[in-house]
C-alpha cells in the first residue's frame, strides 16, 4: 500500500473524529430539555391530529398542556371529558367537565326550496366554487352542494342527501373536531350545545339580505321579522343584519319562537313529534260530541224510569192528625193518674 493511501485513510479518519467530538460538543452544549411528561399526555390523546383543539396536531397540543399552569383553556373535543381527565392526572393537575358539542348545518335551503339560476361545471369542491362566484342559486350564502365539509370529515360523521342536497350530521359520531367548520368556505357550519336530551333550536339560515330578497331566493330564509324576538321571554334571539340568531347558552327550548315562525327557518332537533292543530280540533270536537252524547243519555234515562207511585196526601194529613189525638189522650190520663 503506498504511502498516499496511507495518509489519505489517516487524514480522513482524523477528520471524522474531529467532526465528531466537534458535533458532540455542540449538542451537549445547546441540548434542549424536554420533559417527558409530554410523551405520556401524547400516548393520553385519541392522536387523530384533526386540529380541533386550535393546535396542529397532538404533538402541539400535548405541549401545550405540559406548559400550560391549568387545563381550563384547553380541551380535546376528540377523547372529551374522559381524555382530559387523564391528562389531568398525569399533570396532576384538575379539569372541568364541559358539555358536548356537535356540528349543525345552518341551512335550509335545500333543493326544493332554492331554484337553480346557473349550471356549474367546475371542479367538484365548494371551495373552488365558492372562489369562482356565489353560486349556482339566486342565494350567495347558502350551501354549495359539494360535500367539502363531509370530504373534511374523518370520523364518517356526516353525508350529502341525495333529496335535499344538503349534508347531514350523524351526531352519534360527531366527536366536534371543527373540520367541517374550517372547511366550509360559506360558514353554515357551526360547533352547536348537544343539549339536554341532545335537543337544539338553532335559525338554519345565515342570509343576511333584506326579506323581500332573502325570500326571493330561498323560500325558507329567515327575513328578520322579529316575530321569533318579541315572542322569546329569555332574550335568547337576537336580531341582526335582518337575521335572527338564538344563543344557545340563553335557549330554554321552549320552541314558541318555532311557533311565530312563518318562514320556517328555525329548525328544532330531536324533540318528539308535535300533534298537528287540525288534529288537536278534530279531538276538542270529538269530546264535545261525547258529552253531548252523554247528557242526551242522562236525560233519556231521566225520562224512561217509572213513575212513582200515586200519594193521597190527604189521607196522610188525617192519619197524622189522628196520631197527635191519640198522643194527647194518653198524656191526660197519665197525668189525672
Amino acid at each position: 500500500m503506498s504511502e498516499v493511501v496511507i495518509y489519505t485513510i489517516i487524514s480522513l479518519t482524523g477528520l471524522g473524529l474531529i467532526a465528531a467530538a466537534i458535533l458532540y460538543f455542540v449538542a451537549t452544549k445547546f441540548k434542549v430539555f424536554e420533559d417527558p411528561r409530554i410523551d405520556q399526555v401524547e400516548e393520553a390523546l385519541p392522536l387523530t391530529n384533526c386540529g380541533g383543539c386550535g393546535h396542529p396536531g397532538c404533538r402541539a397540543f400535548a405541549e401545550a398542556c405540559v406548559k400550560a399552569d391549568d387545563l381550563s383553556d384547553l380541551h380535546c373535543p376528540v377523547g372529551g371529558n374522559d381524555t382530559m381527565q387523564k391528562v389531568a392526572s398525569i399533570l396532576g393537575m384538575e379539569v372541568e367537565e364541559r358539555d358536548k358539542y356537535v356540528a349543525v348545518v345552518r341551512c335550509a335551503g335545500s333543493l326544493e326550496y332554492r331554484q337553480k339560476t346557473s349550471i356549474y361545471e367546475g371542479a367538484p369542491s365548494c371551495a373552488v366554487a365558492a372562489s369562482l362566484y356565489g353560486g349556482d342559486t339566486g342565494c350567495s350564502y347558502g350551501c354549495l352542494y359539494l360535500g367539502d365539509c363531509v370530504k373534511s370529515c374523518d370520523f364518517e360523521a356526516m353525508y350529502l342527501d341525495p333529496v335535499t342536497g344538503l349534508p347531514v350530521v350523524i351526531e352519534d359520531k360527531c366527536v366536534a373536531c371543527n373540520a367541517c367548520v374550517t372547511s366550509c368556505p360559506k360558514d353554515i357550519m357551526e360547533l352547536w350545545p348537544q343539549g339536554r336530551k341532545n335537543r337544539k333550536i338553532f335559525v338554519a339560515c345565515i342570509n343576511e339580505d333584506k326579506g323581500g330578497t332573502a325570500k326571493k331566493a330561498c323560500e325558507v330564509a329567515c327575513t328578520g321579522c322579529s316575530k321569533c324576538e318579541k315572542e322569546c321571554k329569555y332574550d335568547a334571539i337576537t336580531i341582526e343584519n335582518y337575521l335572527a340568531y338564538i344563543d344557545p347558552e340563553k335557549c330554554k327550548l321552549c320552541r314558541k319562537c318555532v311557533d311565530v315562525c312563518g318562514s320556517h327557518s328555525i329548525h328544532e332537533i330531536n324533540f318528539p313529534p308535535r300533534k298537528l292543530k287540525e288534529d288537536a280540533e278534530e279531538a276538542g270536537a270529538r269530546g264535545k260530541r261525547e258529552k253531548r252524547s252523554a247528557a242526551a243519555s242522562t236525560d233519556t234515562a231521566v225520562l224512561e224510569a217509572p213513575p212513582a207511585e200515586n200519594v193521597d196526601v190527604v189521607e196522610m194529613a188525617k192519619a197524622r192528625r189522628l196520631k197527635s189525638r191519640e198522643a194527647k189522650e194518653n198524656n191526660e190520663n197519665n197525668e189525672s193518674e
